[in-house]
């Protein structure tokens, strides 16, 4: 090929940053597309005070897409715990804030942060301005706000945004029509995938789209979110709001949870995802089954080495296929 391969990845929260920081040590063209219906902590803040798309999940992608010194990257995330009105702010959603004020644009000033970061490839936010994530329970109550949809404590029928009309960039849509492999994960379901997906015309776009759709499913459930689910309850839930069958392939982890760990997310109402292959290939996917399980500072993450080598190997055998 006389062009890097093209790989885009939707998500948010923890999990796009685990992926991201191994698959930029590889010859790709990266772009992540991220959630702006963060509403809590500083993120909230900023939103809140100066009527800006919430900053933390895209400083956390660019953070990891950056190519500069450890104590630049360092800086960028440093927050503040000194009392006052700085108090839990990080400096780099403080940066995203101001250059944001200064350009009049949320995504001219993540493409300017990107710059003095030297960050590899491209970070779009699902959408040019600041969405409400909302979820209608099964018992029929609606939550609104993500950091409330956890808290709640019931099953999630469906999750929903407004305002309804909002709508992504064209360079975004441009990004998942040009791409060689969609990636769809790790991150907590109702409130860092889908909403990405149900912003008007980004379910279109990945659904139409020529490249083959990955899914990789979380390694624990999440309470609030997806006690006792499955990981074909994952799928399905992505399908009850996006078009059935637009997901070809699932990764999921088939090495084994310390058992310490184990206990511990148990106290959570967090236990590992039942990989129930049948169910899933009734859905029409593939599974994918390998160790991609770390234990990293006391958490149970994807190990970012293992799951950027996996998903290097399937992009290239796709772009093989395609040729």
């Amino acid at each position: 090929m006389n062009r890097q391969p093209r790989i885009v990845i939707i998500g948010g929260g923890t999990g796009l940053p685990v992926l991201l920081r191994g698959i930029k040590k590889y010859p790709v063209d990266i772009t992540a597309i991220v959630t702006v219906a963060d509403d809590g902590g500083s993120s909230g803040r900023l939103r809140e005070d100066l009527s800006i798309p919430p900053p933390g999940d895209v400083r956390n992608v660019l953070a990891a897409l950056s190519e500069v010194e450890p104590l630049i990257e360092e800086l960028f995330q440093h927050r503040f715990d000194a009392k006052g009105d700085l108090s839990g702010h990080s400096l780099g959603n403080l940066m995203l804030a101001a250059m944001t004020n200064i350009t009049g644009n949320f995504a001219h000033a993540i493409h300017e942060m990107s710059r003095v970061l030297n960050v590899k490839g491209r970070v779009l936010p699902s959408a040019n301005q600041s969405v409400v994530l909302h979820a209608e329970m099964e018992d029929g109550h609606i939550v609104h706000g993500e950091s409330m949809i956890p808290k709640y404590g019931k099953r999630i029928k469906r999750v929903f945004i407004t305002p309804e009309d909002v709508l992504p960039l064209p360079e975004t849509l441009q990004a998942i029509n040009d791409a060689d492999l969609i990636v769809i994960g790790p991150g907590s379901l109702y409130t860092s995938i889908l909403p990405n997906l149900i912003v008007p015309q980004i379910a279109e776009a990945v659904t139409r789209a020529n490249a083959k759709k990955v899914y990789i499913c979380n390694l624990m459930t999440q309470k609030g979110e997806t006690y006792g689910f499955t990981a074909s309850d994952h799928v399905r839930a992505i399908y009850d709001h996006i078009e059935p069958r637009s997901i070809q392939k699932v990764i999921v982890n088939n090495g084994p949870i310390p058992t310490d760990a184990e206990i511990r997310y148990k106290g959570e109402l967090a236990t590992p995802v039942v990989v129930d292959k049948k169910e899933l290939n009734s859905l029409g996917v593939e599974v994918i089954a390998e160790s991609i399980v770390k234990m990293e500072d006391g958490v149970l993450r994807h190990d970012t080495n293992k799951l950027a080598k996996l998903i290097y190997d399937l992009l290239l055998n796709e772009i093989k296929q395609a040729m």
